[in-house]
């Protein structure tokens, strides 16, 4: 096998990898539609690597956004996605609707 088959196959067994461990972790469903989600409060495991699943029910775009998370995500109308959030230390991390802020705003609370 040549270097560069070599570097492609660990390539994606390594992407593979990391898809397989996305599906294993614990989920979380958030909705958000029109400037609002739900839940507002999403609390999960302190310590452990969670993954929010995240689906736009609404007639716009919307983006999941948390500076404290260092995540974000933008969703057409209609959109499913996720994100996979380290492990977290006990407290409070606000998330929000980045093109909604006024009204969809939430917090992940980690205990």
């Amino acid at each position: 096998m040549k270097v560069n088959q070599k570097l492609a196959l660990l390539a994606l067994t390594a992407t593979l990898s990391g898809v397989a461990h996305a599906e294993d972790l614990p989920t979380f469903k958030l909705q958000m539609a029109n400037g609002k989600v739900s839940p507002t409060r999403i609390d999960v495991p302190a310590g452990k690597r969670i993954k929010i699943a995240i689906t736009n029910s609404g007639t716009s775009a919307v983006e999941f956004e948390s500076v404290q998370l260092r995540k974000e995500k933008v969703l057409a109308p209609g959109g499913e996605s996720f994100v996979v959030i380290a492990p977290l230390d006990p407290g409070e991390y606000k998330f929000f609707d980045d093109f909604n802020q006024a009204t969809g705003q939430g917090v992940i609370v980690a205990k």
